[in-house]
């Protein structure tokens, strides 16, 4: 439900972008400039998301290595995930593709490569997020694009952070079938 969502809104945002864009080139008028920016910044978040995330599924194909030290947790990151109180938010969160996660479809490995797989695809959006600064340069309004980028990686961090807090979960439990 939540990628038709996103699907939906770049096409919509790219759309506006395109209308004002040509408007903009018309008319010459600076509110029309600004939105023309705000839906082209728009457009590049929600199709530079799904960009990457369509491209981590074409070359990982939901396979990753568990045993990889990426995706060990850190020492302090249980105590920064209590503090933070991840357990308490995440289920809120919204999931691009629940029926990854979903144990009556996928044992609990494939789960588990599968959050390794988001995991990236929100790592690679956090660093992508600064982009658009480069669009300031053309644009101005260096602080509004700064704004911009800062909460869009956080955004992404969030679910970089659900993915570590629940993929050590999920190998245990793979562990305890195994035994």
């Amino acid at each position: 439900m939540f990628s038709k969502y996103m699907k939906l809104g770049a096409m919509i945002a790219g759309i506006l972008f395109c209308g004002f864009a040509l408007l903009h080139n018309i008319l010459s008028s600076g509110f029309i400039y600004s939105l023309t920016v705000t839906f082209g910044t728009f457009f590049y978040h929600l199709a530079m998301r799904l960009l990457v995330g369509y491209t981590f599924d074409r070359v990982m194909k939901n396979k990753a290595d568990l045993g990889k030290k990426h995706y060990r947790l850190a020492p302090f990151e249980q105590k920064l995930y209590r503090k933070l109180n991840v357990k308490r938010w995440k289920a809120g969160m919204p999931t691009y593709d629940p029926e990854l996660f979903d144990p009556q479809k996928h044992s609990y490995e494939e789960i588990a490569m599968a959050m390794c797989q988001a995991e990236l695809v929100h790592e690679a959006i956090i660093v992508l997020s600064f982009v658009p600064l480069l669009f300031s340069l053309f644009a101005g309004s260096f602080s509004v694009f700064l704004a911009t980028s800062v909460l869009s990686a956080m955004f992404d961090g969030m679910f970089v952070i659900m993915q570590r807090f629940n993929r050590p979960r999920i190998i245990a439990l793979i562990n305890k079938k195994r035994k």
